[in-house]
């Protein structure tokens, strides 16, 4: 504790949020990406020495996506594999990661996602839907474009739940997809249990959906 940086101890530093930290050691560059990956993912709220028993379930899962993503910014330009990112997240920390993705995208990275949430898929520039069922009967591309083309697409299973979302304007809190009947398929199953269980979701995501859709 004797040792001092700037006038602050350790123990003074981690006393400070992590949006606080990312700004007083904004020279440090072996240190600075990782905070500012979790104040990229929403949270900067959090202080720096916080103990990791004490996050939740979400803040626990950004963190581990601040890690990848922080990862990905000292490797520089490159590709970035994630499987089902917005699991455990709220609605509004699919917003928070919708960003950080977009920002990895702007700064040159090819950013493959595997994910059933439809404001995701919504803000994707491909889509590649495989199916139509789980284990042997599936693996085969059902379909494959963009959310217009996964929507226009008959085959697409998704395309119904893109189409509903947008027209809702509020992406999983949207309604049902009044397409007729289907064989139920492991993808819908997955799609429809993540329906139940995110329904509240933010009206944000649904802005944020648009806003990604307007910037492609």
């Amino acid at each position: 504790l004797e040792v001092r940086y700037r006038d602050k101890s350790i123990a003074d530093i981690l006393a400070m949020s992590i949006l606080e930290a990312s700004k007083f050691l904004e020279h440090q560059k072996d240190i600075r990406p990782t905070l500012d990956a979790l104040v990229s993912v929403g949270l900067g709220y959090m202080r720096l020495g916080q103990s990791a028993t004490t996050l939740s379930g979400g803040e626990a899962q950004r963190v581990k996506l601040a890690s990848e993503l922080a990862h990905a910014e000292r490797l520089g330009r490159g590709l970035v594999v994630l499987d089902e990112p917005s699991t455990g997240l709220a609605g509004v920390d699919v917003v928070h990661l919708a960003r950080a993705l977009r920002g990895l995208a702007r700064k040159g990275n090819a950013v493959l996602i595997i994910e059933h949430h439809t404001d995701l898929l919504a803000m994707s520039d491909h889509l590649i839907e495989l199916g139509p069922e789980g284990g042997e009967a599936g693996g085969r591309i059902v379909a494959c474009g963009t959310p217009d083309e996964l929507i226009a697409n008959p085959d697409s299973i998704t395309g119904p739940w893109l189409k509903s979302g947008r027209a809702s304007g509020g992406g999983l809190a949207g309604k049902k997809p009044s397409k007729p009947a289907r064989k139920k398929t492991a993808t819908k199953k997955k799609t429809t249990k993540k329906k139940a269980t995110q329904k509240n979701a933010s009206k944000e995501i649904g802005s944020a959906s648009k806003s990604s859709e307007g910037a492609r």
